[in-house]
Order: structure tokens, then C-alpha cells, then sequence
């Protein structure tokens, strides 16, 4: 490899590297991190099969990317220069991708994406509302190039930033550009990131280090794997510039063990770092030296927390300390430490590159830039979403996300994982950035957001988040390890239908004092998902403890089958809809007369909720469990043999029905 002695070489070597990314005439990019779980590497061997068989090896290539940001169309790829975007590919196409779209210039249909309002197809990416509504600054590269190649990451710019800030800056105006951009820890706690720059060169011990946290450990969150994967060199060039900041001559990265691409490729990384000379000693012919190592996490939670991190380094159980001293006046190995996201470092060459006014210019006025956001649960487009600071809820779920699928109802959002709470509909055109969520408290967190629907049972999300978070509690300290025990067991109890009068008010009281007396921020916000279900879904609780009864249908204990749950008057569905598969159309119509009267009125006026419950709706669509009930009703009357039996009276009262009809006024 070319050794980057200087600044010079750099950018004359640069130039090499563009030639070499659009060498060819066609680029196929497919994805090779997420969507190799649905066959992404088997469809890259058949497309590069198809190719050498009609000889086009000299004209196409075939790129694996880190991901693209449409999981939920996975696998996918794109081809270049076209701009095509196709979706849920299998190897059975790779032969019409080839002949009809390389080398006819025709797009296959079948694998376009379909707009979910309009039904429109769209053949290329920037017509899909997905990616055309973002902001990409982060995920530039991601899904572009291929990252175990440092040569693709140089052709698009990459270390420029770190070459300039290392030939004319210093690092106290380096500091202040950071600063003066606006830049916050998209960690979650969303701290100023040139602040804490300042605190770690202002500290006189030496030596001093830089960690990037990497151990992302949120139910359904994966904005730094992707990153990780998909761009190890943005996050190692974010890291150079910030130790030559605050004068570190080391640094970790800290990365889960259960990543193992990020890990694969982030190992590449360094090593092809080091053999550049972009590592080690003297970098671009300056006299600063930096040399980076990474560490492999155990996959305890905590270890997210910065000083239970550092204790996991050190070969210590991973267990935070109190504070202060903070990080940056005595951390790793009880020295000066600045410790930044994989997200917050991945935005410091943009900084650097741009300026801070340029990057300033998106955001709101106290939280700039963007954001990458995990869209995850209930949402049609589930995938990466990078967006501007300020950008409102519903924008991101309904526009870019596509909105809820199966046409249900949006019921909440949680945001921040286990350390946030639940977002509801009313709240969706509220701004996502640090301060506009606390108010309904809510947290940014790392960028997770989990979207629920009516079949959601909020207690039980709230049961599930509370659940993770007290296996993942360190037990240092008694808040966090006995009142997580404590609010787990009063959820499971009313979960499972054994609620009792004062259940609600004392999960209140654990879940405030927990917060205001836990050791760490992730004791000190565990209670979030519970506090915000009870803020917002009270009554769900209270169904649950008082009538024992889910109305999301979810809980186990309450609930014999989900459609029968949900019928009002409790008909038992699935043993009529049996009673009719049978061909036992009597024996159906008196299972539904044994809770109402009138199976053929009921057939016809019902609206239904029990198909909105419908287990088979989860995979494709609900049986009809209304039309069923009109169809048993027509054929008892076909085939009964004499009238049925008055219903028996139950009640004293009587009722008068005006008006004729099935929707007459009772």
C-alpha cells in the first residue's frame, strides 16, 4: 500500500482512488452486513456468475456495501450509474438483472419499489420517499462503498479532514470549530461535544486517551453497527482528529463481541490505517502520533455507561463509579479520558471538512446537524434513517417510514430505548431533538425508535423494557438492583392477571425514587418506559387490574384467544369459525346465539375488532370473521330443520328496538 507521508501524497493518491470506485461502467452495490440474513450473499454469487458467463466482468462489478438502509425490503441493491433500486431480490433474478437492466437498460417491476400511498412504482432511488427525505451526511458512504477498502473511503474524501486539521489547525482552534458547530454526544445524553474536548486538554496528567464507545446495546437499536460496518474509516478518522484535540497518544474502541462484521471490518480498518501510515507515528509528516486499539466487549449493558466502559478496559467487572472525578480529569487507568459515540466521532470529519458554520445550518437552534434514527416495530419501511435535528415525529414515521402497516392505528413510539418512554399520537408533530422530548418524558437516546400499534399492550412493553433492564442492572447499588426487582414484579403480577388497588400508585413511587437515587444515568432512567405507559395508557393499566382484561390482547394469562378477547359481547370465535370448517353450520350459529342473539344482524352492522386482533393478520391477512358469522347464520336457515329455541332470558328488564332493520335504536 501507498504510504501517505504528506498532505500532498494524500490528495495526489486521492485522485487514483476516484478512478478506481467508477473504473467500470456499471456498479452493482448490494448489501453484505443485514441482508446476508435473507440471502444477500447467495443473490452477490449468482449476479457474479451471470456476469463472467456473458462476459462482462471488465464492464460490471459487483460491490459489497454495508447497508443501505432498507432493511425492510431486504436484500437489496443498486445499480450505478442508473440510480436503480431494486428490492426483496432473490438469485432467480440475477439473470434478467443482467440481460434486461445492464445490458438492455430495462427495470424489472416486479422487484421495484411500490409507493404505499400512491401505488406507484419507483425505479430509482431518489424517487423513493425513504431515502429522498433524508439528509445523509453520516451514512454518506454507507451502502456506497466498500468498506474493508480504505482506497473507496479515500475517493470520497476520506482523511481530508484529518489532513487539514493536522497541517495549519491547532488543536485549540480545532476545539473551538468543534464548538462553535454546535456538535452534541448522539450518545443520548446529548452533552457538548467541544466542552468536553476543552475539559480533557485543559487536564494537566499525562498520558491521556480517547475511547469511542461502541457498545450499543438498546432492544432494537443499530445506528452504530451500521456505521461500524458500513464506514470504520469515518469513525477512526473522528477519532485521529479528536486525540489530536485534547493530546491523546491512545485509543480504545470499544465494540460488543455480538457484532461480528463491525468487528471484522473495523480490525481491517486499522490495520490498513497503520500500513498508511495514517496510524502511528508522525501522521501526514506532522509530529503528532496516535495509535488505536480495539477492545471487544462482553455484552453487558451497563458497560454503555462511560465509567463502567473504562472498568471493562481496565479488565475490571464492568460497574460505574460515582462522579466526580469525571472522565476527563481521571478515567482509564485513572488518567484523562474523553470518551464520544460511534455516531458523535462519525460527525467530526464533517465538521472539520465543512466548517462549523456550514454544519450549523441544519438543526434547531440549541441541537445541530442530524441524526441517524433505528426505525423499527410496527412500521411499514423499517430500516436507517438519517435526519435534520427538529425534524417532527410524524414526518419521520409516516413519511419517510411509510406509516403503520395493514392500515391499524399508531398507538405510541418509544424513543431512547429502555432509558426513554413512549411517544404518543398526539405528540407526533412534536420536534425530535434533546429538549422538545424531555418535556413529555421522553430522551433522543442513542436514536432507537420502536413503533407500536392497537395490538400493542403497553403494560407489557413496559413489562418487557423493565425486564431487560433489571437482568442488565449491575447490582451495585440498592435502587437500581432491588427497585428494578421490585416494579418487575408488581408489571409481571398485573400481566398476569393478579393486580391489586394500589399497584399503579406504587409503581410511581419505586419509579421516582429510582430516579432520583440510582448510582448511574441508566438506573437513573430505567423507570422511563413505566412512568411514561402509566402517564399516557393509565386506563390500559387499569383494565388490566380491574376488569382482567388486556385490551391490547397481548398478555397470555388474560386472554383465551385474541378475537375472542376482543368481542365485545366475548363470542367465542375460534370455535364457531371450527364449527363452520366442520361444515357444521347449525352447531356454529348456536355457538354465537350462546353470547347474542342475532348472528345474522351481528354478520351484517358489526365493526369487526376481533379481525383487527386476528393472529393470521401478523402474517398475511385476518380471517373473516364477520362474513363467517353471516355465512353460518344464512346457512342454519337453509338447513335447520325447525325454528330455533327462544334465547333464554337472562334479565328482568325488557327493551324496546325502534325502527326496522338490523340498525335499529335499541
Amino acid at each position: 500500500m501507498t504510504k501517505l507521508l504528506s498532505y500532498n501524497v494524500l490528495k495526489n493518491f486521492r485522485e487514483e482512488c476516484a478512478k478506481e470506485i467508477s473504473a467500470r461502467k456499471y456498479c452493482i452495490r448490494i448489501c453484505m452486513t443485514g441482508c446476508k440474513a435473507y440471502g444477500g450473499e447467495e443473490v452477490k454469487e449468482a449476479l457474479e456468475r451471470e456476469i463472467k458467463a456473458r462476459g462482462l466482468t471488465k464492464q460490471v462489478e459487483v460491490r459489497e456495501t454495508g447497508c443501505q438502509g432498507f432493511c425492510a425490503k431486504a436484500p437489496v441493491l443498486t445499480i450505478d450509474p442508473l440510480g436503480i433500486f431494486y428490492q426483496e431480490v432473490t438469485p432467480a433474478d440475477a439473470a434478467d438483472i443482467v440481460i434486461r437492466t445492464i445490458q438492455k437498460g430495462d427495470v424489472l417491476g416486479h422487484l421495484l419499489y411500490e409507493d404505499i400511498k400512491t401505488g406507484i412504482k419507483m425505479p430509482t432511488v431518489n424517487q423513493i420517499p425513504f431515502f429522498s427525505l433524508q439528509n445523509r451526511r453520516v451514512l454518506k458512504n454507507c451502502g456506497i462503498i466498500d468498506p474493508k477498502k480504505i482506497n473507496h473511503y479515500i475517493g470520497m474524501g476520506g482523511y481530508d479532514a484529518l489532513a487539514k486539521a493536522l497541517n495549519g489547525i491547532t488543536p485549540e482552534l480545532l476545539i473551538k470549530e468543534v464548538e462553535e458547530s454546535g456538535l452534541r454526544g448522539r450518545g443520548g445524553a446529548g452533552f457538548p461535544t467541544g466542552t468536553k474536548w476543552k475539559f480533557a486538554r485543559s487536564s494537566p496528567a499525562e498520558p491521556k486517551y480517547i475511547i469511542c464507545n461502541a457498545d450499543e446495546g438498546d432492544p432494537g437499536a443499530f445506528m452504530d453497527r451500521a456505521v461500524l460496518e458500513g464506514d470504520p474509516h469515518r469513525v477512526i478518522e473522528g477519532m485521529i482528529i479528536g486525540a489530536y484535540a485534547i493530546g491523546a497518544r491512545f485509543g480504545y474502541i470499544y465494540v460488543r463481541e455480538e457484532y461480528p462484521i463491525a468487528v471484522e471490518h473495523l480490525g481491517i480498518a486499522i490495520d490498513q490505517a497503520m500500513e498508511m501510515g495514517i496510524l502511528g507515528e508522525n501522521i501526514f509528516g506532522s509530529s503528532f502520533s496516535f495509535t488505536l486499539e480495539l477492545k471487544k466487549g462482553a455484552g453487558a449493558f451497563v458497560c454503555g455507561e462511560e465509567t463502567a466502559l473504562m472498568a471493562s478496559i481496565e479488565g475490571k467487572r464492568g460497574m460505574p463509579r460515582t462522579r466526580p472525578p469525571f472522565p476527563a480529569q481521571a478515567g482509564l487507568d485513572g488518567k484523562p479520558t474523553n470518551i464520544n459515540n460511534v455516531e458523535t466521532l462519525a460527525n467530526i470529519p464533517i465538521v472539520i471538512q465543512h466548517g462549523a458554520k456550514w454544519y450549523a445550518g441544519v438543526g434547531t437552534d440549541k441541537s445541530k446537524g442530524t441524526k441517524v434514527f433505528s426505525l423499527a416495530g410496527k412500521v411499514n419501511n423499517t430500516g436507517l434513517v438519517e435526519v435534520p435535528i427538529g425534524i417532527s415525529i410524524r414526518e419521520v414515521i409516516f413519511d419517510i417510514g411509510g406509516g403503520i402497516p395493514k392500515g391499524r392505528k399508531f398507538k405510541a413510539v418509544q424513543m431512547g430505548g429502555p432509558s426513554g418512554g413512549c411517544v404518543t399520537e398526539k405528540h407526533l408533530n412534536l420536534p425530535i431533538d434533546y429538549e422538545s422530548l424531555q418535556t413529555i418524558g421522553s430522551i433522543m437516546g442513542s436514536g432507537g425508535m420502536v413503533v407500536m400499534d392497537e395490538n400493542n399492550c403497553m403494560v407489557e412493553i413496559a413489562r418487557f423494557f423493565l425486564d431487560f433492564t433489571r437482568s442488565e442492572s449491575c447490582g451495585k447499588c440498592v435502587p437500581c438492583r432491588l427497585g428494578t426487582k421490585q416494579m418487575l414484579e408488581i408489571l409481571t403480577r398485573i400481566t398476569e392477571g393478579h393486580g391489586r388497588e394500589g399497584d399503579i400508585d406504587m409503581l410511581l413511587k419505586i419509579g421516582e425514587t429510582v430516579m432520583q437515587s440510582a448510582l448511574c444515568g441508566l438506573g437513573q432512567t430505567c423507570p422511563k418506559p413505566v412512568l411514561s405507559t402509566i402517564k399516557y395508557f393509565r386506563d390500559e393499566y387499569e383494565a388490566h387490574i380491574k376488569e382482567r382484561r388486556c385490551p391490547g390482547a397481548v398478555c397470555e394469562s388474560l386472554v383465551i384467544s385474541a378475537c375472542q378477547h376482543t368481542c365485545p359481547v366475548g363470542t367465542s370465535v375460534p370455535k364457531y369459525v371450527a364449527a363452520i370448517a366442520r361444515g357444521d353450520y347449525i352447531e356454529a350459529a348456536e355457538i354465537v346465539r350462546e353470547r347474542n342473539p342475532f348472528p345474522a344482524i351481528c354478520g351484517r352492522i358489526c365493526h369487526h375488532p376481533c379481525e383487527i386482533k386476528c393472529r393470521r393478520g401478523e402474517l398475511d391477512e385476518p380471517v373473516a370473521i364477520r362474513s363467517l358469522k353471516r355465512f353460518a347464520a344464512y346457512k342454519y336457515f337453509e338447513t335447520a330443520q325447525k325454528p330455533p329455541p327462544p334465547f333464554p332470558k337472562t334479565k328482568s328488564q325488557k327493551v324496546a328496538i325502534v325502527g326496522a332493520g338490523p340498525t335499529g335504536l335499541t
